[in-house]
This record gives structure tokens, sequence and C-alpha cells, in this order.
């Protein structure tokens, strides 16, 4: 059994990827790997085979591990319902809440199912890749730390510093890294990676060997800039990342509304995935004017995100689109707020709240969260999905849609991940283009999701061979030991 850790100088350095793409790579060459995060603070989230909820980057990495995912690859998810309020996915399930003024100290339950769940990985895998969370250099943080070097100490890991280069300012961010933290975890720095460079790397190399002279970490790498590798971020700061992808005909550009505490974002990928579909974020009414279509994605706190939809003037705005025929979808929380009325004693615990009413429906919460991976068609094409969430709608008219409604040209689903599924995703968008006079059309040469989606865990995992030093990463997974502190 061995493990490695590969933390980030700063939240989406790229250390969700790099992780992807490393599983992706040494299943190739046959070696026994899961991931591991022991914590992930993320809005983003899928649903296991068993029921279980884990974060969305992790249930990728294990897809790349060619393993079926299960709660031991993220013990503790914390999904963030306000900035001082984080509701905890513990195994899976749902565990209470974090207040802010817990996170340095109240977490001790939730250390020790993380470290259970590590070693119950460790048994059964040749190498367990783990990836951090945030920066490993929150000293402010570190005593209660158990996803870090809190991980790495508990287990005897390396910990190798990935640092985002695209940022500016790479090189003092991983000296400080080494500089701050003390003794002991210094001890366990073994090397750094540098993700995401554009440019000659000769430039870049005398600043590495004056990086490594002063903190004697070696250099295990520099990834290059893939812009063509972009999906299943897990982190807010990945959301409105998507290409622009040339379609064969015209064009549908769909505005995504950008909630303060937007979950399940990644339902835009496979959207922005498609030729000629054009997916950007909104937050101003300005910004739907031109739109083909504008979604309401999942949220966290649907109350609170529909008061932000009002003060920003939105609400207004999709009332009026509504009212002109301009097509409206919404996806569980984003449903959620176009129907008639909220019944909410467990996110907000405001009661009853009046919805947008642009949906026949009534939404009342429950404090048992609904996970499920629902079937279903749509128009003879075959729909799979995946449900969380608190709220249950209750349609009181228009035509079913998904276990959701359509009433005219606005829609709603409870259902994530549905525009995964290639045949009804086109079939949708071409129905959307007919509706808004768009010349678009599906493209039928283009790879679906699922295979575009494995065509850049293998650009990772290449671009890994050719730039890491993969030999020196499983030598330290299996030989090191850290130097006396």
């Amino acid at each position: 059994m061995a493990g490695l850790l590969i933390a980030g100088t700063s939240s989406d350095a790229g250390k969700s990827l790099i992780t992807a793409g490393l599983c992706r790579l040494l299943h190739r060459r046959g070696i026994s790997v899961a991931p591991f995060k022991a914590q992930n603070m993320s809005n983003n989230s899928m649903v296991c085979a068993d029921g279980s909820e884990i974060g969305r980057a992790q249930y990728l990495q294990a897809i790349a591990a060619g393993l079926e995912p299960t709660s031991a690859m993220n013990p503790v998810l914390l999904k963030p319902g306000t900035d001082r309020r984080s509701f905890i996915v513990l195994r899976g399930e749902p565990a209470g809440t974090l207040q802010a003024g817990q996170y340095a100290t109240g977490r001790a339950h939730l250390a020790e199912a993380a470290f259970a769940a590590y070693a119950e990985l460790a048994e059964q895998y040749d190498l367990v890749l783990c990836e951090g969370a945030g920066s490993p250099a929150e000293i402010n943080l570190r005593a209660g730390d158990y996803v870090n070097f809190g991980l790495a100490r508990r287990f005897g890991m390396p910990v190798v510093l990935c640092g985002d280069i695209d940022r500016g300012g790479v090189l003092a961010s991983l000296y400080g890294h080494w500089a701050i933290v003390d003794d002991a975890d210094r001890a366990l720095l073994a090397g750094y990676l540098i993700n995401k460079f554009r440019g000659d790397q000769s430039v870049l190399d005398p600043g590495l060997a004056e990086l490594t002279r002063r903190t004697q970490l070696a250099c295990l790498g520099v990834v290059p800039w893939l812009p063509e590798v972009w999906l299943d971020g897990e982190d807010a700061l990945a959301f409105a990342k998507w290409p622009r992808i040339p379609g064969r005909t015209g064009t549908l550009r769909i505005a995504a509304i950008r909630f303060p505490r937007i979950s399940n974002a990644t339902d835009l990928d496979a959207l922005a995935a498609e030729p000629g579909v054009h997916v950007f974020a909104a937050a101003h009414p300005a910004e739907l004017a031109d739109a083909d279509l504008v979604v309401l994605p999942g949220s966290r706190s649907t109350i609170a995100d529909l008061d932000w939809l009002r003060d920003q003037g939105l609400a207004d705005a999709l009332r009026a689109r509504a009212a002109t025929g301009g097509p409206i979808l919404g996806i569980c929380g984003g449903y959620q707020m176009l129907t008639d009325t909220i019944d909410d004693p467990v996110e907000s615990a405001r009661g009853t709240e009046p919805g947008l009413g642009l949906l026949p429906g009534q939404v009342r919460f429950s404090p048992d969260k609904i996970l499920a991976r629902p079937r279903g068609q749509w128009r003879g094409q075959p729909v799979v999905g995946y449900e969380i969430h608190h709220g249950v709608v209750e349609p009181t008219g228009g035509e079913p849609f998904l276990d959701g409604v359509r009433d005219g040209n606005t829609w709603g689903t409870i259902w994530h991940g549905a525009f995964e599924n290639d045949g009804f995703r086109r079939a949708w968008l071409a129905d959307l283009a007919a509706t808004v006079g768009s010349s678009w059309t599906p493209d039928p040469a283009a790879p679906g999701f699922a295979e575009r989606r494995e065509g850049m865990l293998d650009t990772l995992a290449d671009a890994i061979e050719a730039h890491v030093d993969v030999a020196g990463l499983l030598r330290l997974a299996r030989e090191f030991r850290p130097s006396p502190a």
C-alpha cells in the first residue's frame, strides 16, 4: 500500500485534473490506483451506484481509474449554503451542518471518518492518489486539517505541490508554501509540478533551478496548457470557462444564470460540448436579451438565490421573457424557483415563499434528501439522470417532462445530468432551434459527451506521460520517508 498527496497552491490550480490524468495514466499501465479526497468543499456532486453522494471531481477520477465510484473516495463533502454555514455529507449521506466558527476546531469526527476511509482504500489498492483541498499553507486552519498536511502526516505520505503558472507568481507561491509551513510539514514536501504552462520552457527553467536550489524540492514536471480539457470543474472558479466549439450550421446562445450558491453547474458542460452551442454566464438582465435559451441551474440555497434573482432584476426579466415566449429551462433548484410556491422549513427555515410563477407547481422541502439515478424518455429518446435535492415539486398542470413539467416554452426538470445523454440533448436542442428560428442543427460527426470526456482524460494522461516524472512520483509513493524535522 502506498499513498501520494497532490496539493495545490490555490483553489483551481489544477490538482483535480492532474489527479484525474494520473489516475488514467496509471490505470493504463495496469497499476491498481484509487482516487481520494478527504474533504471536498463543493456544490458540484454526483450520485454513486449505491446511492451515496460524492464530489463530482472524485467521481470523474474514479472513472479515469476504471473504478466504480464509492463514498470512500470522498468521505466528507461540505456543500456551502451560506458564507457561514455548510451542509455536511458524510460517507455519502446527509450529516447536519458545519458553522464557520467550527471549521478550524469542530471537525474531529469528520477527520476520523476520513482517515478510516483512506485506510479502507489503502487495503484494496496498490496506490491511493490523494487530492488536497484549497492550499495546504493555510496555517490558520492547520490545527484541524485532515485533508492536506494533516492527512499526509497521519499516514507518512509525500506531498507534491501543484502550481498554476497561468495566474502569475507561481515561483513565489511555491516558495511561500515551503517557507510558511512548520518544520514537520515541510519535511513532507517532496516536490512540485507546474501546471498550465504556455511558451518556451527554457525561459522558465532558470527560475525552477533557483527554486529547487533554495528549497531542495524536486521539479517533477511542467504540464502544458490544455485548452481542450475543461470538463467537470468542482470549483466555483471553473464556472463559465466553457469553450466555443464551432458548428456546421447556425449557433444557439445559452445564458446560464450565475447564482451565488450555484449547484451542479456541470449540467451546462454537456450543452457547451455541442458544436455551435455557445454557453455563457449571466448575472444581469441585459445579458439575457440575445439568448436563445436561459438556464436556471441548480442551487444549494433555493430561497436565497431566488431573493438574489429579484434583487438583480432577473426575476422581472425572466417573467418578461416568458410572456413573449422566450425559452427558459430550470434544473433542480432552478426548476423549483420557476414554480408558484416554495415551502422551505429546511434550507432557509422561512416557510412558504412565492416562486416566479412561470411553471404550475408547488415545492415542499423535507429534511430527507433524495439521492437517486432515475431513467426515463422524451419523445422516444432514452434519458438517464441523477437527483440530489430536499425540495419535492408537485406539478399542478402543464406537460410532463423528466419528472418535471413544461408549460409553453418554459421547462423544468428535477434531474441533473439529463443533457449528458447524446440523443436526448441533440433532439431537445434541435427543437429549441426550431422554436427560436435558428438554423442550428446537430453535427452527427461530433463526438458524444461520454466520448469527449474519455478523450479529455486520455489527453491529460498523454500530457502527464510526456511532461511529468511519473517514475519519480511512483518512487516517492513507495519509498518516501520524511526527513527529520
